[in-house]
């Protein structure tokens, strides 16, 4: 074998691998969350984040998952018994309409079918029988199919209304292109375990002009979400409740790395990881499940008489590789690689020979020889993207 070894390699949409220097950042002695010393390092991630957003925008960090910065991004602008609509193509678009119903907003659901991107017509057909809507939240990837959503496109459909647009952007800030600012999105959320490459536990939010007046006439409920505290905790270098110190100490480390290399580069990574990922499993017979497939995360069907299920646990417990199968109606059907975090060339092609040799062993018409064929074509190809 060529690349595989007795290596861990982590290759979900999240959690991700963490880079080594993050990993001495986190593990540094504790500081206290309201000395001088944590209040500069949090000064300079404030003002290093919203790059990753590409705002200009103040954005927040709560210590919480990025279904905590979901909640946060309803209850600081809607109140109780307000419409809004909701894009509902997985599993995550589903969660966030079922918040929204939890807090008493009336959701109108724009059911999509999974591995689709939503038909901006059919947006705007909601968006004409509810007038009233005064929202519309969206996945601009919805991790559970590995499927992007047409944002630059809704977006033109809000900019110029009170409607806000509300992005969960976990799996899409920092990775993919979505410009805040330049695409008028009114609320973006982000989570620490995806391209920032952080463990779990920090959720990043940011909140355009319009949905900062917004949340002057909200009245849904908030104690610890409470995002205009948060804020304002922010002007004076602290956070509003205690910090989450060892993940915002690799947070800096991150933004850090990611401004001295610019955030193009970390797009276009993330793009040429995902079209290797894409070209390797279809020359080893797998088809991709996404009609409109995002750059951070690939969806693959593994072809007879491979069970997807099946090959997710084999991976695991022969390659050491962790991937993610598909959820609810797609268990058993698809597995899925995710492009995001400390991922190297080395990394990513041994992720690609262990799904070959991985199909292989539960028997995929698959030789070894074009396994290694497969190989040759992403070393190739990662090559040429260097030297782009």
């Amino acid at each position: 074998m060529r690349y595989l070894d007795d290596k861990y390699l982590l290759m979900a949409p999240g959690p991700v691998q963490v880079s080594e220097a993050a990993q001495k950042a986190m593990s540094e002695p504790m500081i206290h969350h309201r000395t001088s010393a944590f209040a500069e390092i949090l000064a300079r991630v404030l003002k290093n984040l919203p790059a990753y957003f590409q705002t200009e925008c103040p954005v927040m960090i709560l210590p919480c998952t990025g279904s905590g910065g979901m909640e946060a991004a309803l209850v600081n602008c809607f109140s109780a018994g307000d419409e809004i609509i909701a894009i509902v193509a997985g599993k995550f678009g589903a969660r966030w309409a079922d918040v929204a119903e939890v807090y008493g907003l009336k959701v109108h659901r724009l059911n999509v079918k999974w591995g689709h991107a939503a038909d901006i017509e059919d947006v705007k057909r909601m968006i004409e029988e509810f007038p009233n809507a005064k929202g519309i939240m969206t996945q601009a990837c919805e991790t559970s199919t590995g499927t992007w959503q047409p944002i630059k496109a809704i977006s033109k459909l809000t900019r110029n209304t009170e409607k806000l647009l509300l992005v969960d952007g976990i799996t899409a800030v920092g990775c993919t292109h979505l410009p805040m600012d330049r695409w008028h999105l009114d609320v973006v959320v982000a989570g620490s375990q995806k391209a920032f490459g952080l463990p779990t536990g920090l959720s990043m939010v940011a909140m355009s002009e319009k949905a900062w007046r917004a949340n002057e006439k909200a009245t849904l409920p908030r104690y610890y979400f409470d995002l205009k505290l948060e804020l304002e905790a922010n002007k004076i270098q602290q956070t509003h409740f205690s910090s989450a110190v060892s993940l915002i100490k690799g947070l800096d480390v991150v933004l850090s790395d990611a401004l001295e290399h610019g955030m193009d580069h970390m797009i276009m990574r993330t793009q040429h990881l995902s079209e290797s990922m894409r070209k390797a499993g279809k020359a080893m017979g797998m088809c991709e499940y996404s009609l409109s497939p995002s750059p951070s995360v690939t969806a693959l069907v593994p072809p007879e008489p491979v069970d997807a299920g099946k090959l997710k646990a084999h991976l695991a417990e022969k390659y050491n590789l962790t991937v993610m199968g598909g959820q609810g109606d797609l268990k058993g059907k698809i597995v899925r690689f995710g492009h995001m975090g400390d991922i190297g060339n080395s990394d990513h092609l041994a992720a690609i020979e262990a799904l070959g040799y991985g199909l292989k062993d539960l028997g995929a018409e698959i030789s070894e020889e074009q396994i290694n064929t497969v190989l040759d074509q992403a070393e190739s190809f990662l090559k040429m993207c260097s030297n782009v």
